[in-house]
């Protein structure tokens, strides 16, 4: 599948579905309603919501919703184009966590483009290595 981050056209897909993504989200304690999509080479597009739990530790983050979707239906690393996210956030961004960033840094290459986007449909590019640069990997276990 041809894949351009710079493509309006793609931007904007990407977009409608975190904002569809966005509207699964169950956020009765934050109020703040956060949607993936990861798009996959084969043309699939897998959606996470944020899902909140009155133990909070419970909470699970539309990111790792949506990686661990991707893993569960076979795709590996190699299979993912891009990830893309929105939070409520009007002019600033909902940069992913630091758990997220670690679980990218095994499920996601670490050059896998992941496009923040504001509820405005602006957006910052980064990388998993960008947004994690001193990631642990497997590597690191040796």
């Amino acid at each position: 599948m041809e894949f351009d981050i710079k493509d309006e056209a793609t931007l904007k897909r990407l977009f409608e579905l975190t904002k569809k993504a966005q509207k699964l989200a169950h956020v009765p304690y934050s109020k703040f309603h956060v949607g993936a999509v990861i798009l996959t080479k084969d043309g699939k597009e897998i959606l996470g919501a944020n899902i909140e739990n009155a133990s909070y530790g419970l909470s699970m983050c539309a990111e790792r919703t949506c990686m661990f979707r991707t893993h569960l239906l076979g795709y590996k690393k190699e299979d993912i184009l891009c990830l893309a996210l929105v939070g409520d956030s009007t002019e600033d961004y909902a940069f992913p966590c630091g758990a997220c960033r670690q679980v990218m840094s095994e499920l996601l290459d670490l050059d896998c483009p992941i496009i923040i986007f504001n509820q405005k449909g602006e957006h910052v590019d980064e990388t998993v290595r960008g947004l994690l640069p001193y990631s642990f990997t497997q590597e690191n276990l040796k």
